[in-house]
């Protein structure tokens, strides 16, 4: 089932920037870089934050009713996706998607952990991290063939992979056991949010955080300036100042209470660690759409040319039956004075067609006589653009991370467990730092595809490192009998990453990359956030780690 719900999930999320940017002539949707930022912050943080509350659910009703749920939410939201054609009803029904995504992935990882046991533990969740890396390999894979048919096709297959598993969950799955069915491993609604309460905080916190949270995603709707957002921030920020100031320490209204923190250590390692995560979501929300826009593959294409033909002209998505009418709609559409700005808006149009057409060319174009340019000649173009200018598809490029981690993950799961957990740490969140490094100077490079495929290679080992040290930390230091429960908080420090990275991705490649026409300097800034993420860690591990450490033997 986690194949399948994977191979859905990266299917689309691996192109859902390509999706959202490309012009609704190509069965795009054509929003803005801002409102695409919006949407996968949003999206990526719902699916972090509410499995503290769906795993719960799992336990109290059983995983297999919740799974069928989850599925029933899943199957028709992916087929509708592709239906929808508006900014707004495509989130609504992304936000639907999100909620079964969010009741499945604790389910999953539950239904592990419970079935495993300590010998073989370590083996089951390498092979379930397979498994969710295997999809995430096949599904952009999938749909980097389907969508060059229909954007609508490569929705229904994921709808269609979600179906395919109402039928392990019907009639080959089954409950794993409980590990007691005291009252005490049946945790409510209410028991949850004073565990929140206890780790992380009181409701005064919440009050706090939760409205700036909301306020930063209004920007990537439209209807409030980031200017305006940071005024009521501000004001917001003051005004729970004053309150705090005049609050009673203990009070039994929990407004009227001072705001209080939770496990300190472990929030700040939380915050440290959603550093991370707004650095590498950058793979999935940001590397495709640069890669389109910015990065000349045609090195690799040169290379698969000498070995096949047949394998360059899969990995492209270059078309000339597309292509034609394009060009000839182009020249049409410019019959006034062509200018630098209008090149640039006809550059970034052809590279939806995964062409990437020189200025001077463009211009040619533009200022061809209509009456010479019939379709004979728009086809002997076309092909030309394509012998000389066909590129990459991104996603086949972003598709080597869960390739690589499929091959390479036991290696560099064996290699760390020599080091100090925070050594690797730094040093994997050091990896990602410099593969962006690699991707702001790829654009220069004359092999600027291969420097890309280097960059991706680079930040897959980081994230090898990274990600499942940060959990072994944790299973590490806390009591056995907490563990699971700050495992499961552990995910927050994804979501409030997700959330960061998100916002930062469409308004960061909306003003570096489109306005300034910089967009090395997109990536330098996640870099920066990178190296400062390490920097916290080194901070960390010698401040602050011990008073976590130290709570397993209280």
């Amino acid at each position: 089932m986690e194949i399948f719900e994977r191979l859905a999930w990266y299917g689309i999320f691996g192109v859902l920037s390509l999706y959202m940017t490309a012009p609704t002539d190509l069965g795009g949707l054509g929003v803005s870089d801002q409102q695409r930022g919006t949407l996968s912050a949003v999206v990526m943080s719902f699916i972090y934050l509410l499995p503290v509350i769906t795993g719960a659910l799992g336990d109290r009703y059983g995983y297999r009713r919740m799974l069928l749920i989850s599925f029933a939410l899943m199957t028709p939201s992916y087929y509708l996706l592709g239906q929808v054609d508006s900014y707004g009803t495509f989130f609504l029904i992304y936000m639907v998607l999100a909620v079964g995504a969010a009741i499945f992935k604790p389910l999953i990882v539950g239904t592990v952990s419970r079935e495993t046991t300590d010998e073989n533990r370590s083996l089951g969740f390498g092979l379930f991290y397979t498994m969710v890396n295997i999809g995430g390999f096949l599904g952009p894979l999938t749909v980097a063939y389907l969508r060059e048919i229909s954007w609508d096709l490569a929705f229904t297959m994921a709808a269609a992979a979600i179906a395919i598993n109402f039928i392990p969950a019907i009639f080959l799955f089954k409950d794993p056991a409980k590990e007691s069915d005291s009252p005490k491993n049946n945790k409510s609604i209410k028991k949850i949010l004073i565990e929140v309460q206890d780790v992380l905080g009181n409701g005064r916190l919440a009050l706090l955080v939760v409205p700036i949270m909301i306020l930063l995603l209004i920007p990537g709707t439209g209807l409030l300036e980031w200017k305006d957002v940071g005024i009521i921030c501000f004001l917001w920020l003051f005004i729970n100042f004053i309150w705090d100031k005049i609050s009673k320490k203990q009070n039994y209204n929990w407004y009227s209470s001072k705001i209080k923190l939770g496990n300190v250590p472990f929030i700040l390692y939380l915050l440290i660690l959603a550093g991370f995560w707004a650095v590498y979501i950058q793979i999935f929300v940001s590397l495709n759409i640069f890669i389109r826009d910015y990065i000349n593959t045609s090195d690799l294409i040169t290379f698969f040319n000498s070995i096949d033909p047949i394998m360059s002209n899969f990995i492209s998505g270059a078309n000339v039956e597309k292509l034609v009418p394009l060009i000839q709609q182009l020249n049409l559409a410019h019959t006034e004075n062509v200018t630098p700005e209008i090149i640039q808006q006809v550059y970034f149009k052809l590279t939806n067609y995964s062409v990437m057409i020189p200025a001077n060319e463009i211009s040619q174009l533009l200022n061809l006589d209509q009456s010479y340019l019939d379709i004979n000649k728009a086809n002997i173009i076309s092909n030309e653009w394509i012998s000389k200018y066909q590129q990459v598809k991104p996603e086949i490029i972003a598709s080597i991370n869960f390739g690589s981690i499929v091959i390479l993950q036991l290696f560099f799961s064996k290699f760390s467990a020599k080091f100090k957990i925070f050594h690797v740490l730094i040093g994997g969140t050091l990896l990602l730092s410099l593969s962006y490094l690699l991707l702001a100077v790829a654009p220069s490079l004359l092999i600027s595809g291969t420097a890309v495929v280097a960059a991706v290679l680079l930040f897959s080992i980081g994230e090898m490192l990274v990600s499942p040290k940060s959990m072994e930390y944790i299973a590490m230091v806390m009591p056995k009998e907490k563990s699971a429960m700050y495992q499961g908080y552990l995910y927050l420090a994804s979501a409030f990453g997700f959330l960061a990275g998100g916002l930062l991705s469409g308004v960061g490649y909306e003003y570096f990359a489109k306005t300034l026409n910089k967009p090395g300097y997109f990536w330098y800034m996640f870099s920066i956030i990178g190296v400062i993420s390490a920097l916290a860690l080194l901070v960390y591990d010698k401040y602050f780690s011990n008073k976590l450490e130290s709570q397993k033997q209280t």
